[in-house]
């Protein structure tokens, strides 16, 4: 993420405000994570602010905050301002609910610049689609679209690509078409794949188990040719913890700081095999990898794929000497001038 989606204005009670009301034990002014998805974290005297940004200016590296004044950051799930269909969200922007389209710079365009081919494939994404235009559809076919994740799909804040029916034609599709697309070796360069909420492993809607059966008919269909399982690198990851304690260090980023660790496994040719990597990285590994082998700049000024690569002592290696800092994941791989796979074994 860039840090946090920024507007100039939101209304006063969607800024998160964590101080107690009176007599209660842990009810807050505005709750994060109810109706306080923004802060105005530029502002030090607005609730909550000063003591992250003192405690961000204690740090040796002395992180930049991130937070310029006169704007607000959202730091909570806000629903995107585009429908699945492209239309725009007006009752959901009107209400509160869904957040207006943003102009800020998204991996979409910047691959678009450098003609690289990429979708996004969305679990019941036709379904909800077909639900939006008909919405007191009674269809279960129709119906399981309401397990479509908007707000996975990165796209649906950002205007050049959901908002421009041609680009979204041609780059946000359905899971379905993931596999389509393997089965008559059309796939993009970079491909995104969201399960539908009922199969992507997510404690609140979805079991481990069936997430793990979608990953293994993804390596099924790349196994079933040879030549682009090859040339191909999957990375898997996950949305969260699940709720598992976490003891791994957390580096404090900027004033949004960071997350415990998820599971991230790359599945590929090219990879260390039986090798556990400890180089610090996050959901921005990700995007910092494609950048890299693509030959992308960072998305804009300020977003986190303008970090560097970690530095490390040997005896800590999850601890960037130079923080902040995030890997792109360049270290995971074994990618030999001839393009042979090294058969290393540690």
């Amino acid at each position: 993420m860039a840090a946090g989606i920024r507007w100039r204005s939101t209304p006063p009670s969607h800024i998160a405000n964590p101080d107690p009301i009176a007599g209660t034990d842990d009810v807050y002014t505005v709750d994060m994570l109810f109706d306080g998805n923004f802060t105005e974290c530029g502002d030090l005297s607005q609730p909550g602010i000063k003591p992250i940004r003192d405690y961000l200016a204690s740090l040796p590296y002395n992180p930049d905050s991130r937070c310029e004044p006169a704007h607000f950051y959202m730091i909570n799930n806000d629903a995107p301002g585009f429908l699945p269909n492209g239309t725009v969200d007006a009752k959901g922007i009107a209400g509160g609910g869904s957040i207006p389209p943003s102009n800020v710079r998204t991996l979409g365009e910047a691959l678009n610049e450098k003609h690289v081919s990429w979708a996004y494939y969305a679990g019941a994404f036709n379904a909800a689609v077909k639900l939006t235009e008909n919405p007191t559809s009674t269809d279960p076919l129709v119906l399981i679209g309401n397990a479509y994740c908007n707000i996975c799909n990165f796209e649906s804040y950002a205007t050049k690509i959901m908002g421009d029916p041609a680009q979204r034609a041609a780059h946000i599709k359905d899971a379905t078409d993931f596999f389509a697309a393997i089965d008559d070796e059309t796939l993009p360069a970079v491909s995104f794949v969201k399960p539908d909420g009922l199969l992507d492993g997510h404690p609140a809607s979805s079991k481990l188990d069936l997430f793990e059966g979608v990953v293994e008919k993804v390596v099924n269909h790349l196994k079933a040719r040879p030549d682009l399982m090859a040339e191909t690198a999957l990375i898997v990851t996950f949305d969260e913890g699940g709720g598992y304690y976490d003891s791994g260090y957390i580096q404090p980023l900027d004033f949004f700081g960071d997350g415990p660790r998820i599971p991230l496994i790359i599945v590929s040719p090219f990879t260390k095999g039986g090798h556990i990597n400890h180089t610090y990285t996050d959901h921005v590994s990700i995007l910092k990898f494609i950048e890299r082998n693509w030959d992308l700049k960072p998305l804009t000024q300020r977003s986190r794929d303008n970090f560097p690569n970690p530095r490390v002592d040997e005896d800590n290696p999850y601890v960037p000497l130079n923080s902040p800092a995030i890997g792109d994941l360049f270290d995971f791989f074994h990618f030999n001038h001839d393009g042979d796979q090294d058969r290393d074994r540690d």
